[in-house]
């Protein structure tokens, strides 16, 4: 299994360990020179931005599998003062810091999927995703779902896992966080997905209760699951622990009902509660590495973009740094 990989970029020095990073990910999906050259470059340009204009931050590297295809999930995220004029920073040759203007532009012509979202004084988030064939997304649902998954620092394997199973009227979602830390809490969380996938076909708190019985010999974890249905405009929602489940509609925020307890040792109580969806809502999921009093209101025009995207910046600025931090978010597909 090919691990998430967190590259910190704090001086001119990392944009080359970012790129390193990115190309040995790449190798082990198995992509030609070409599309080699194309992850080099796009994750060169996304951590010399981060150095130059971000005041430091890190890139996220995620591997993708769709549709029997591989790819990379690039995220760049930095800390510095966001950008003034978005529309002029992605034109090649515009600088505001005597450098030769090419990083945006680049990363927008050699990724299949880009996105980005910047405010003055808040920071930047760029997304980039890379496919061995070009292209952009395919799919499958009505839904786009997107996340990030940071393993504790120090810690080479994350213990939290997520998953999705898209469907023809939505998806599924799924978030697990292992008891502790490293590779016990991994093997907790990862069982929990396996479950997960193979009794896709089930509702929420039934699968809860299958990999409550799976989980007896591991450390246990706490696990959420939703449904989302949009032929239906409902969400059916299940948990046990302290996973964050949070429907974010016009009408404000509306945090879902997980029971107490750890599947795999205490949970007595597996039960399915049932919220409104409409094609403006998102779902977010979030483990405990996130404070739980994030919010999205601050930035405005946020719903708009990559589901991703957004994961990244609710754990850019509501990690609490000191856990593994996880964070799902689901939308309704752009037309």
């Amino acid at each position: 299994m090919i691990e998430t990989a967190v590259v910190p970029v704090m001086d001119a020095t990392q944009p080359g360990e970012a790129r390193r990073a990115a190309t040995a990910m790449a190798k082990q999906l198995g992509f030609d020179e070409t599309t080699l050259g194309r992850v080099a470059v796009v994750a060169t340009e996304a951590a010399t931005n981060i150095v130059k204009h971000g005041k430091g931050g890190e890139v996220l590297l995620r591997p993708l599998q769709e549709d029997g295809e591989c790819g990379i999930e690039l995220l760049a995220l930095d800390k510095g003062p966001g950008i003034t004029n978005l529309a002029e920073s992605r034109i090649d040759g515009v600088s505001r810091s005597g450098t030769a203007g090419t990083g945006l532009g680049a990363i927008a012509r050699l990724a299949d999927v880009h996105d980005i979202y910047s405010q003055p004084g808040r920071s930047t988030a760029v997304l980039a995703r890379i496919w061995q064939t070009r292209r952009g997304t395919l799919h499958r649902s009505p839904l786009e779902v997107g996340g990030v998954s940071v393993p504790k620092s120090g810690e080479t394997v994350g213990g939290d896992s997520w998953a999705t199973i898209p469907n023809a009227s939505g998806a599924s979602l799924l978030v697990a966080d292992g008891l502790g830390h490293g590779p016990g809490a991994a093997e907790a969380s990862r069982e929990a997905v396996r479950i997960f996938q193979k009794r896709a076909a089930e509702g929420p708190a039934s699968i809860l209760r299958f990999v409550h019985d799976a989980l007896r010999s591991t450390r246990g974890a706490a696990v959420a699951i939703v449904d989302i249905d949009c032929d239906s405009e409902m969400i059916t929602f299940a948990g046990v622990g302290n996973i964050v489940g949070a429907v974010l509609a016009d009408s404000g925020r509306r945090n879902m009902v997980s029971h107490n307890g750890t599947l795999g040792h205490a949970a007595r109580t597996m039960s399915e509660f049932t919220y409104p969806w409409t094609s403006t809502s998102l779902v977010v999921l979030s483990s405990d590495g996130l404070v739980s009093h994030w919010s999205l209101d601050a930035y405005p025009g946020i719903a708009s973009r990559d589901p991703s995207l957004i994961a990244a910046i609710l754990y850019r600025d509501f990690s609490r740094g000191r856990d593994d931090a996880t964070v799902v978010v689901a939308k309704r597909a752009s037309r």
